[in-house]
């Protein structure tokens, strides 16, 4: 065993991590919610950082490429999205995108444009970004809450209407713009077991607002994102987030968001070569939940009490043995 952890470690020193990093944003504008806004500001601040810093700025079609053909990943990659159709993306932010020449993606909610939902762009808008190169992706019809069931909703008639549900979104994206790249980002973050299944089904990728880092192993169904608004838009926290690795994840025994027991455990099976397993901390909010390791390459941890009704996590790092300064970072997301 020991000269088998000795080995490992040999190898991940050889072959350093790769990961790629999404962010996600909202609002770009001063006199929105400062919770999921960015200022002109900072978002340019943003940029720059990642210019000075020689990151990779890539489009999500260039990610999505490498992920679903086992092609190397672009090392410290970061591919920038925002969601919820908001105009401000277009009269502050994509200027400053522009500016820097850097690719993004928007995630728009079809049915919100066509009904004049809030502060939203139109599809004039839409399309003189996506003839700007924008990519143009599906964030479901309406922004619903897709694990919700309505009232005397079965389960099967609940499948069936999410998939209607993303199916014309993808359509309505593609009658306005042309663009058909099957990437449905999950309104609030909120999927299930269930969703993720339909998703795969339907041949799309599922993308999350989960924090953590991206690589090979990452779940198509599940892509996480990390959040550059508010808390999140200072320079110092962002670039932290930054130099993060993925976990190489073989099995998620129990990682399914839509808790059935409370306080939830989580519990995944992963390689163990560039990290040491002792190392391994995980966060339930202030809470440090020491991880309880079945073998060799498994693990769980369950908070000491119930998290709260909506949306929680639970946040899983350790250092990198082959990557100084760098953290491996597993964002483990609760829908209760």
């Amino acid at each position: 065993m020991r000269i088998f952890f000795i080995f490992s470690l040999l190898l991940s020193l050889l072959l350093p991590a790769q990961a790629a990093v999404m962010l996600i944003y909202h609002h770009v504008a001063d006199d929105t919610p400062r919770v999921s806004s960015v200022t002109a500001d900072e978002l340019r601040q943003h940029l720059q950082y990642l210019k000075d810093n020689n990151f990779q700025v890539i489009g999500l079609d260039i990610l999505v490429d490498q992920l679903k053909n086992d092609k190397p990943i672009a090392d410290n990659a970061v591919v920038l999205t925002f969601d919820d159709s908001f105009e401000n993306n277009y009269t502050t932010a994509h200027p400053i995108l522009m500016e820097f020449g850097y690719p993004y993606t928007i995630f728009i909610s079809p049915g919100s444009i066509d009904n004049r939902v809030g502060p939203v762009l139109n599809w004039d808008q839409v399309r003189k970004m996506a003839d700007d190169g924008v990519l143009v992706a599906n964030h479901a019809m309406n922004h619903e809450h897709m694990t919700r069931l309505e009232s005397g909703e079965s389960e099967a008639e609940w499948l069936t209407r999410m998939e209607q549900n993303i199916l014309e979104a993808e359509r309505r994206i593609k009658q306005e713009t042309g663009q058909n790249h099957q990437w449905l980002a999950y309104p609030y973050g909120e999927f299930n077991n269930q969703l993720e299944a339909l998703v795969k089904r339907l041949g799309f990728i599922g993308i999350g607002q989960q924090s953590g880092a991206i690589g090979p192993a990452t779940l198509l169904t599940r892509i996480p994102r990390y959040p550059a608004a508010g808390q999140y838009s200072e320079l110092t926290n962002l670039a932290q987030k930054l130099r993060t690795l993925a976990f190489n994840i073989t099995d998620y025994l129990a990682a399914d968001q839509q808790i059935s027991a409370n306080p939830p455990t989580l519990r995944l099976q992963l390689e163990v070569a560039d990290f040491l397993p002792g190392q391994l901390r995980c966060y339930a909010g202030t809470e440090t939940l020491e991880p309880k390791w079945l073998d060799e390459n498994t693990f769980e941890v369950t908070a000491s009490k119930p998290v709260n009704r909506g949306r929680s996590r639970y946040n899983c790092t350790a250092p990198s043995l082959s990557k100084k300064g760098y953290f491996y970072w597993y964002s483990q997301p609760w829908l209760n």
